[in-house]
């Protein structure tokens, strides 16, 4: 997952960082509202983990604006604020989600998958064609039975292209979804964990494909 967090707290948010790249996503921070605001109009991310008390611009602003101009990208509000109250407007002003702290970073991981989940129209953590197996929550890739042993690159490229099966991304958008904004990755580096990817999967029936003078497409075979 490319994930943004939202948050103003150093400890709290220094915490989530640690766990979330721990588990191989790809994750920002930003701590001020209104430069959240400014950087979700052009960068895109599978999940916005939202605080609502925040310099410059509340979280309940940032996710209006969001709203507004038509950005449907899943929200967690993570917050202090337990009264019901506050929850029904978060919810009411576009919040998919709504956990408040102290979290466990487990049930915070679980609920950004499924809402990742939710939005690609998938029910479960497990994907299943034939004889190949990739299970998200595990971040664990099997072929006829044998774990695959990706690196965490190449976990995060192989559930990009079963999120977006059957459409050509180039390079640079593979890029952006696997890489922090920290870690200026080169479209070699792109290229070399496609390749490594695309050997590990031989003998399965999900395909990734070049498309010359394009990027690459997701599909499954037939045979």
């Amino acid at each position: 997952m490319r994930i943004l967090l939202v948050e103003d707290s150093r400890d709290l948010s220094d915490a989530i960082l640690a766990r979330f790249r721990g588990e191989g996503h790809a994750i920002d921070l930003e701590t001020d509202g209104a430069e959240a605001e400014a950087l979700l109009r052009h960068a895109v991310f599978d999940i916005v983990i939202l605080d609502i008390n925040l310099p410059s611009m509340n979280g309940y602003h940032v996710l209006q604006a969001m709203r507004t101009r038509g950005d449907r990208t899943p929200v967690l509000l993570l917050t202090a604020r337990s009264e019901v109250e506050d929850r029904v407007v978060g919810l009411d002003v576009g919040a998919d989600d709504y956990m408040i702290k102290p979290v466990d970073f487990r049930e915070l991981l679980a609920r950004c998958r499924a809402l990742v989940r939710r939005r690609s129209g998938e029910a479960s953590n497990v994907f299943t064609q034939g004889n190949f197996t990739f299970d998200r929550g595990a971040r664990r890739a099997l072929l006829g039975g044998i774990d695959l042993e990706l690196r965490h690159r190449e976990v995060q490229v192989l559930e990009l292209f079963i999120s977006q099966l059957g459409r050509v991304l180039t390079k640079d958008e593979v890029a952006d979804h696997v890489y922090s904004f920290d870690e200026a990755p080169s479209l070699n580096a792109v290229e070399q964990t496609m390749t490594r990817l695309r050997k590990k999967l031989e003998g399965s029936p999900l395909q990734i494909r070049t498309i010359r003078g394009l990027g690459y497409i997701a599909s499954i075979s037939d045979a």
